[in-house]
């Protein structure tokens, strides 16, 4: 959600750019032919897109949470900042190796939506950890 309100304030090209990131994603199962596609809805890459950072999330924030068990909300949402930092440079630098067409996706908004899902991710297993 940061990033597509990042990208509505300072873009203007919504919904094309989250068109966009969508293939990016399904590219790395549905493979790099659907990268040239129109920028338009579709649901196949939709999809899968939605499903590849599902998953990626869950695995992220598992290990995030292996950093921050024993930590106070304060520490762990500093934690997630620095994990934030961490994954936008392992996603956008080491896979853009295997993936050279995440390249593209490389830009502050992109390194803030990392940002934000490290301190949300810490925020909500610190709370929910403490109940």
């Amino acid at each position: 959600m940061a990033q597509i309100i990042l990208w509505w304030i300072f873009s203007g090209s919504l919904p094309g750019i989250m068109f966009r990131d969508a293939r990016l994603a399904a590219a790395i199962v549905l493979g790099k032919e659907i990268l040239p596609m129109q920028v338009a809805f579709d649901w196949p890459a939709m999809i899968v897109a939605t499903m590849i950072h599902f998953s990626l999330s869950v695995i992220y924030s598992m290990i995030l949470a292996a950093f921050i068990v024993r930590r106070s909300l304060g520490v762990s949402i500093f934690v997630g900042i620095e994990f934030g930092f961490i994954l936008f440079g392992i996603n956008m630098y080491i896979f853009t190796l295997i993936f050279p067409w995440f390249e593209e996706a490389r830009d502050w908004i992109t390194l803030m939506a990392h940002v934000v899902f490290g301190v949300v991710a810490a925020a909500v297993y610190r709370v929910l950890s403490e109940r």
